[in-house]
């Protein structure tokens, strides 16, 4: 709803999502499913929770108390770069998203690209859809 009014999503209103989506994450790799999963986690520390969890914690409580290890979540972040332009320009095409080309400009500031330590591929928006997947399919060989 911010972002249809044009207003930055901050830390607060990112977090609880990015535990959402760990939580889905952690359920379907204990049920032994590969995932793929496309959000804008523009900080290190954002996919950091997406690893992690919000606290880091490897162990969870049950019903009963009794912790319990949790499945690793080992990922693989694609990052897509582009000119500013370039995604600009994307975005004004897009008829009927929620994010408004004007709010281009607080994601640029938001990223942190990833870096090492962290296991990352980079890839350019300029690249063809086919060119994009291949690269991420060798990568995952």
């Amino acid at each position: 709803m911010k972002m249809g009014k044009g207003i930055p999503l901050n830390d607060q209103d990112r977090i609880p999502w990015l535990c959402n989506l760990h939580d889905i994450l952690q359920r379907d790799i204990a049920s032994g499913q590969h995932v793929i999963l496309a959000c804008s986690a523009l900080k290190k520390v954002y996919r950091d929770i997406l690893i992690q969890g919000k606290d880091g914690a490897p162990l969870k409580c049950d019903e009963s108390g009794k912790e319990e290890k949790l499945a690793e979540v080992k990922l693989l972040v694609v990052h897509l770069t582009g000119s500013f332009e370039v995604i600009s320009g994307r975005l004004l095409k897009r008829k009927g998203h929620f994010m408004s080309p004007e709010l281009l400009q607080s994601q640029f500031d938001t990223l942190e690209p990833p870096s090492a330590p962290e296991n990352f591929i980079q890839i350019s928006v300029d690249k063809n859809l086919s060119e994009i997947i291949a690269t991420i399919m060798e990568t995952l060989k």
